[in-house]
């Protein structure tokens, strides 16, 4: 699962990722060392007509049909392999994909009886984007939730010893076909697979980042070595 990220990245940065010219304050990019789940999060998704835009979604995804918006602390996460059927996603899925910029995430690894909390990023140290969908809710007095749940697949060799699911990266070149999924939705799937291991690192981090309230760059710093 992908439960933990950071994006540290300046709105500079993300607007060249997206490839998008938004004015946004600079101060609406404020460093997030660890960023959970029903938290705000950065988002490129398109708009009504057609064109990539930013904005910030809620992490959880709350299906237009629930009943009450906590159903969303629940689905933070969609597995890839079933995606395109399980009836909180496939309609999201369908018609409402979005990019979730990262410029790391953290996994818990279990070592001799413990979990040791690791940070993982690209090798290149630039921000990525994570494979995502989006969700609009609204309540009977109106008030809308604009959510969002971050697409998980199998770890690649890297990933394998860490944990046995990781989150999807989807490389700049496909970020038009995953965000246009057109008549056929299902030929997006084949986005869905691990990211290559060589373009990726990882490296051991305090507890710090284990209370979710620690937001700040000791999260990141790497654990130092006996």
């Amino acid at each position: 699962m992908c439960g933990r990220f950071a994006l540290i990245a300046p709105g500079d940065a993300l607007l060249t990722l997206f490839d998008l010219d938004q004015p946004f304050p600079e101060e609406a990019f404020a460093p997030r060392y660890n960023i959970a789940p029903t938290q705000p999060v950065t988002a490129a998704r398109l708009s009504q007509t057609g064109e990539r835009e930013l904005t910030w979604l809620t992490w959880g995804l709350v299906p237009s049909w629930a009943k009450e918006p906590k159903m969303g602390s629940r689905l933070i996460n969609a597995r890839s392999e079933t995606v395109a059927e399980k009836p909180s996603f496939r309609a999201a899925f369908k018609r409402r994909r979005c990019l979730i910029p990262a410029d790391g995430f953290y996994e818990w690894q279990k070592l001799n009886g413990r979990k040791q909390p690791m940070y993982i990023h690209a090798q290149d140290g630039r921000p990525f984007a994570l494979a995502g969908l989006w969700e609009h809710w609204q309540s009977a007095d109106g008030s809308v939730i604009e959510s969002c749940a971050i697409l998980t697949t199998r770890p690649n060799e890297l990933m394998a010893p860490i944990h046995n699911r990781m989150p999807v990266i989807i490389a700049p070149a496909d970020f038009d076909e995953w965000l246009h999924p057109g008549p056929n939705p299902e030929m997006g799937l084949h986005l869905l697979r691990p990211y290559p291991d060589e373009k990726m690192a990882a490296f051991p981090v305090s507890a710090h980042v284990n209370n979710p309230r620690n937001d700040d760059a000791q999260c990141i710093h790497p654990l130092a070595s006996n």
